[in-house]
């Protein structure tokens, strides 16, 4: 959190987080595509040839006001690839919430949980109390065949008190769900601070 007193704006940031090829990126693109393009930036990526997340994605939107202040929050996502994790572990400094995009199909459950696991690890290691921290659970690809159910899939990844979205990004069900719960969790944690 960061507040800008002389624009009396309060700058927020929100990681979408996950593994690779999740649905993170395409979370962005479609709250870019169904935004009112006067509350909010252009969309910046850094992608590779195969269009697959380098260092991050980003978008910034603003949203009524907090005590005076407008909130801008800023929507970044991390690259997924196991090779990042520098990359990951710099994007995630200052965030002050989070979204987990999990692949929902049950093949890919353990790159949910070693995802995960780094996601924790890099929070933990920037002193974030995970207990306190505004998360949010977005269980992604509901459509493909095996996809767990949220429920199912929340439980084995130990998320089980973390609110919890179905979705599917491609389609842009969930999303909006997801963004609304994360920018809740995070205004209530300002206010609290406040």
């Amino acid at each position: 959190m960061f507040i800008n007193w002389k624009l009396r704006e309060l700058n927020l940031k929100v990681v979408y987080y996950g593994p690779a090829m999740a649905g993170k990126t395409t979370n962005l693109q479609y709250i870019h595509d169904r935004t009112n393009p006067q509350m909010r930036s252009g969309l910046i990526s850094l992608k590779t040839r195969e269009d697959r997340t380098i260092f991050f994605d980003y978008i910034q939107l603003e949203l009524g006001e907090i005590r005076g202040l407008k909130p801008r929050f800023s929507l970044y996502t991390v690259p997924g690839q196991t090779q990042y994790a520098a990359s990951r572990r710099l994007v995630l400094q200052g965030a002050d919430g989070v979204v987990f995009v999990a692949d929902s199909r049950s093949d890919q459950v353990s790159k949910d949980l070693w995802s995960l696991a780094s996601l924790e690890k890099y929070l933990k290691e920037a002193g974030y109390n995970l207990r306190r921290f505004p998360a949010v659970l977005q269980c992604n690809k509901q459509d493909l065949p095996k996809a767990l159910q949220p429920e199912a899939l929340q439980v084995r990844l130990g998320w089980a008190n973390v609110p919890c979205f179905g979705a599917v990004a491609t389609q842009g069900s969930g999303v909006f769900d997801t963004l609304k719960a994360i920018v809740r969790q995070v205004v209530r944690q300002v206010q609290a601070q406040a």
